[in-house]
């Protein structure tokens, strides 16, 4: 009468065949709100702070002096103000950026300046510095980002994907890239995983590859098993589960 997902994304079993409708179905939202936020945050250091360069430089023994850009003072644009995303808000507006967001039903968010609904998008685009995509995979999120909300964005933005792979479409990601209608794009999911090593991201100018770590880390499974333990105590209470599922809105 219940299934407890050991991950945030559920999308695998909504479309599962034999999965009854009397079934409640939670997932482990929140579970990784602290490695997301840390791990998107070390890729806008990333973008913007001479590291890799420098280490780089240091197997050659060379000095040479690197300027960092700031973040201070930045916008950044997080599309999906759920759990995750408001970690982020919290501790990039501790950072001094500017940050705005979209949520489904739009209310005050801490650390967020102005929050939008999700028909509203293209207004973040269009302000962002820095746009970050935590929506989740359903069937009204899947290609969402095409040609045209590509061009929605800043030549100068940056794109950062740690949602779903296919909440991009690929190729039309490649060539805004390419022609310089954004800046680039720093991506921790994909469509296939492992990615192909024949396919372009992996060599195209501008595009960072990561292999899906933004997520992951030590303690993850501590803090699944204390989610599980909490909706089994409110499935023996008859309380509403604390991260049950929507399967209509598919999170």
């Amino acid at each position: 009468r219940w299934i407890q997902a050991m991950t945030a994304g559920v999308e695998a079993w909504i479309d599962a065949p034999g999965l009854r409708d009397d079934v409640q179905l939670c997932n482990a939202r929140g579970s990784h709100r602290h490695s997301m936020s840390e791990n998107i945050l070390g890729a806008l250091f990333h973008l913007t702070k001479p590291y890799a360069a420098v280490a780089l430089d240091q197997k050659q023994s060379k000095w040479q002096r690197r300027q960092s850009k700031l973040l201070a003072g930045q916008t950044l644009g997080i599309l999906g103000l759920g759990a995750i995303g408001q970690e982020l808000a919290r501790k990039a507006a501790a950072l001094e950026m500017r940050v705005i967001g979209t949520k489904r039903s739009p209310e005050p968010v801490e650390g967020v300046e102005e929050v939008y609904g999700g028909d509203e998008t293209d207004e973040v685009l269009r302000q962002s510095d820095y746009v970050v995509v935590l929506m989740p995979a359903t069937s009204e999120t899947v290609n969402f980002f095409n040609t045209q909300r590509l061009k929605a964005m800043k030549p100068t933005a940056w794109l950062l994907n740690f949602a779903r792979g296919d909440l991009i479409v690929d190729e039309d990601l490649i060539a805004a890239v390419k022609a310089k209608t954004i800046a680039g794009a720093v991506l921790d999911v994909f469509r296939q995983e492992p990615l192909p090593d024949t396919h372009p991201f992996w060599t195209t100018e501008n595009i960072a590859v990561l292999p899906h770590i933004g997520g992951g880390h030590a303690g993850r499974g501590a803090v699944v098993a204390e989610i599980f333990a909490e909706n089994a105590r409110c499935e023996l209470a008859g309380e509403p589960f604390v991260t049950g599922v929507d399967r209509v809105r598919g999170y």
